[in-house]
């Protein structure tokens, strides 16, 4: 029964709020013609920029409580991050992503090639190519357009993911450990990672005696 009660408890705290605001300063609460009024004359709130809502979304996903909550927050950046600002990029980025997982590498690449050419400073192209890169076995290349992501986003978890695995198959444990820090410190529930870093510790720093 407690239970029940406490959200029409709320709901009247709530209701009652602005008149016992107006009561405890000592004004009386706006008429409806007035309310509507001062509504028209206030400014309206500032839109966030690109940048500014990325922000909120990666502080978002570093505090997500769980899994779940952090996928939600992932999708979100990454429906983002495939916005170039140009159509024509976007839609051979979404073919050049389906072709991929057909496993036509070569045509993958050849379309991201296309993209980049058409938008040099869309990121995740170059992120979406390193992937294309790495399953063709071009991991010198896949390589270098991972560190051109890390570069312009150093929040690119999954580029800095993928920059460990390639490190690691590198042999270059040190520097992979260092990837796989650097993006579970931003995506805390990014799968896989955790693991990986309980393998290259004992490598890379030895075990407790």
């Amino acid at each position: 029964m407690i239970v029940r009660l406490i959200p029409v408890l709320l709901v009247a705290c709530l209701m009652a709020a602005p008149e016992a605001r107006a009561q405890a300063s000592g004004s009386r609460p706006l008429a409806p013609d007035q309310a509507q009024e001062s509504k028209r004359r206030a400014p309206p709130a500032p839109r966030l920029s690109r940048a500014q809502r990325l922000d909120t979304l990666y502080e978002a996903l570093k505090a997500a409580p769980n899994a779940r909550a952090a996928q939600a927050v992932e999708e979100r950046i990454d429906a983002m991050t495939m916005q170039s600002g140009s159509d024509t990029a976007d839609l051979l980025l979404v073919r050049a992503r389906g072709v991929m997982e057909a496993k036509e590498y070569d045509l993958s690449v050849e379309l991201l090639d296309a993209v980049i050419e058409l938008s040099p400073d869309f990121t995740e192209a170059y992120a979406q190519r390193a992937t294309a890169l790495y399953l063709k076995k071009d991991i010198n290349r896949a390589l270098a357009d991972l560190r051109v992501v890390v570069a312009r986003e150093p929040r690119h978890f999954a580029a800095l993911a993928g920059l460990g695995v390639i490190l690691q198959d590198l042999g270059r444990d040190k520097l992979a450990l260092d990837a796989f820090r650097r993006a579970i410190a931003i995506h805390p529930h990014l799968k896989g990672i955790p693991n990986l870093i309980k393998r290259l510790e004992p490598k890379v720093e030895g075990r407790e005696i």
